[in-house]
Formats: structure tokens, sequence, C-alpha cells
């Protein structure tokens, strides 16, 4: 694994910059995972005055010798190591909305570097690389020529090119169809956690003026565990805080899904520490159960290797808000609930904490990271399962301290 590291970041060939010094603003998203992060993310994104990265931070912390393995034993890390060279990546990977497309050169460069991302031991070895940069220039070249301005359009000749020899990779891409009977995510070095995200057509390459006028913006579950760390990297920035909750029935049921499901949300090969997992409903389930741990990797993980599928889920909800109460940072706390059903007033809730201007009108919702056609109350297909989840005394206190209702009624 050190080797395709070392690989892949020779052939991102990452400048350095000192831009993180002169970053003004930053805004962190702090949430347990199945919580609606991505969607949310998606729609602040299109604000003109947000800069974000097109997927999350972990990839480049592990590029940097941080995270499990390196100083962790989990997602929660406290001292980071290569500080310079995490926030080169970051700086390098961000952009801005923009109404025209950028130029074919960075977005060549741009698929390059998020496909190292994607498939490491894939694409970091020379010929596959070689041939990877073959085509996205055929691929490019069709788009220019034929006119093609949809990103949808864009990005599926793209991944057909460049997966024309190995088609079911194409699976482990978020938003993809027709991937039942698809093979379970198996790669030797994961650098990206699938679903995988695209590089987003209508975005230009984040540049110093945006450093200073910019609010940039990141979500990742795992960030509840290493509260600080933004600090550090934008030493000079005001760092503001968005609490996103959504309820524990509905949280709980959605992870149950994603660890049931061969194409995304794997973290962890289980197998490379030397533990086997026998967590009941999934390992004796599914063929991946015993080695993939997926999702978040809270501080007291390793309790529950053995452990109801349920009850993994529920720590995973639990521990993460425990981590942002235990932070003690001052929080905008927002609810996915009132997000879907109100999106306008909870986005203007966001903006003015942000202290940027509406958001006049709002971008088209998109099905995303998602392991079925979304409804609401999707959780009662668990009904029972989950309502009598409701009865532990810590359910009940976090429910509380969340302000959410113990009635299954007002659940969404």
């Amino acid at each position: 694994m050190i080797k395709t590291i070392c690989a892949v970041n020779e052939m991102r060939n990452i400048a350095h910059s000192r831009l993180n010094l002169q970053v003004d603003k930053v805004a962190v998203i702090l949430t347990s995972p199945r919580s609606g992060s991505t969607l949310l993310k998606s729609v602040l994104a299109s604000h003109p005055e947000i800069a974000t990265l097109d997927g999350e931070i972990t990839p480049f912390l592990t590029l940097t010798n941080n995270g499990f393995g390196c100083n962790s034993d989990s997602d929660a890390i406290s001292s980071f190591s290569n500080l310079d060279k995490l926030a080169d990546n970051i700086l390098d990977d961000l952009t801005v909305a923009a109404k025209e497309m950028p130029d074919i050169g960075f977005l060549k460069k741009k698929w390059e570097k998020r496909l190292l991302l994607q498939f490491p031991g894939v694409f970091s070895e020379p010929v596959a690389h070689l041939d990877l940069m073959a085509a996205l220039d055929e691929a490019l070249n069709e788009i220019k020529t034929g006119g093609i301005s949809e990103e949808l359009a864009l990005q599926e000749v793209i991944l057909t090119k460049v997966f024309r020899h190995m088609p079911w990779r194409m699976a482990y891409y978020d938003g993809r169809k027709n991937t039942v009977g698809a093979v379970f995510f198996n790669e030797k070095t994961k650098l990206e956690e699938p679903p995988f995200v695209l590089p987003g057509l209508y975005r230009r390459q984040f540049a110093e003026q945006d450093a200073r006028e910019k609010t940039l913006l990141f979500k990742s579950p795992p960030d509840v565990y290493r509260v600080g760390m933004y600090e550090q990297l934008f030493p000079n920035a005001e760092i503001n805080y968005i609490h996103l909750t959504r309820g524990y029935a509905q949280s709980v049921n959605g992870l149950m899904d994603g660890w049931l499901s061969p194409i995304g949300f794997f973290s962890l090969d289980c197998s490379q520490i030397g533990i086997q997992l026998a967590i009941e409903a999934y390992s004796n389930v599914v063929e991946f159960g015993q080695k993939w741990w997926k999702f978040d990797l809270p501080p007291n993980w390793k309790e529950f290797t053995r452990a109801r599928l349920e009850d993994v889920c529920l720590n995973q909800w639990l521990s993460a808000h425990q981590a942002v109460f235990a932070s003690g940072v001052k929080t905008q706390r927002v609810t996915f609930e009132e997000f879907l059903l109100r999106p306008g007033e909870v986005i203007k809730k966001i903006t003015d904490y942000l202290g940027l201007s509406e958001m006049q009108s709002l971008p088209e919702f998109r099905t995303m990271m998602a392991t079925e056609t979304p409804k609401l109350k999707r959780w009662e297909k668990r009904k029972s399962l989950l309502t009598n989840m409701g009865a532990d005394p810590k359910v009940i206190a976090m429910m509380a301290a969340l302000d959410y209702s113990m009635d299954p009624e007002t659940w969404i």
C-alpha cells in the first residue's frame, strides 16, 4: 500500500502553496453518516461565495500519512502529520461554481487526479496510467467536437472510455443504474470510499483571491472525531460549524442498507489488520461481511466487531452526535427532516449564519449516495426493530438532546 500511495502522490504532483494562510472563512458540516450531508453540501456548493471539494477530505488524509494505520486506530485524530501537504491537496481540489465549462486541460487533470484516488491500485501502474491518459484524451476530444455540455452526458462519455475494458468498475460510481448483481467492491488499496463522486462540470479552479473572498465548505461525517483539524489547516480563518441532525430511526435504517450494499461505503478492509468481523445480520449474510467495515470508525468501533448490525449502526449514530457535544464547539443546528420539507428556509438559516448572501433559487435536487429510491418514512420497513430500539435510554437521551420527539408518527 505504501508503494501505491507514493506512486499516486507522484502522479498527482500537487504543487505547494501557502494559500491556506490567507483563507478567511471556513464552514464545516458535523453529522453522522446517512444524515443527508451529501445532498445539503451539493445545494450549498452552488452558492457563488462557497468553495468545496469534489468529495471528502479522507483520501487526502491517507495520502499525507494521517488517519487509520498512521496516527490513529479509528477516525479520531488529535495530532496531524504533514499539515502543509494536507493543505496543498485540499486547495488543489477546491472549486467554485461557474457559468462556463473550464478548459479541456483543467478537466483532464481534474479527472486524472480523481481517478487515481478511486482506483489507486489500477491507475498508479505505469502502463494503466498511460492508458488512462489516452482514454481521457479520446473522451475529451469527443466531448469537444461533439459539443457535449450536459454534465451527466459528459461523465458518461468519460467513464465509458476509461472503463471500456473493466466496465464492472462503473457500478461503484454514485447514481449508476443497473447495479443489481454487481461484484462487491474489493480493491486492495482504498483511498476514496465508494460510491465515488465525479468532478463537477460547471466549476472553476480555486484561485488566490478566493482564499479571502470565499467560504470553504467541508463535509465528511468522520470530521466529528477530529474537531480542531481545520483550525490547524487554516490558522488565520474563522471556523464555523453546522450541526446537521437526523432522527435515529431514519439514520440507522439508512446505515443498515448501506452496510448490506455491495457497491458502497467500504471504509476498512479488516482482513489487512488481522480482524475477522462477526457482525450478526451482516457477516453471515453478505460475502464481504467478514472483512469490510463500513462507514465511520468511532473510537469504540472494535467493541462492535461481533455485535448485531443494528447495534453497530446505532453506535455510529450515537457516537457521532456525542462527539459533537463533547467537542464544545458552537454550532448552528439544522435537521435533515426540516431541509427536506422546507429547503429554502434551512438554506437561508445557514447562509445567514455564515454571513453569505441569500440564494435566490436552489438547484434541482439529485438523488445522491442512495441505496434505493428515496421516499419518506422508508425506515418503516424495519419498523418493529427500530421502534423497539427507541426504548434504549441512550437513544431517548440523545433524541431529547437533538430536540426530536419519540413519537414515530412525527418521523419522516
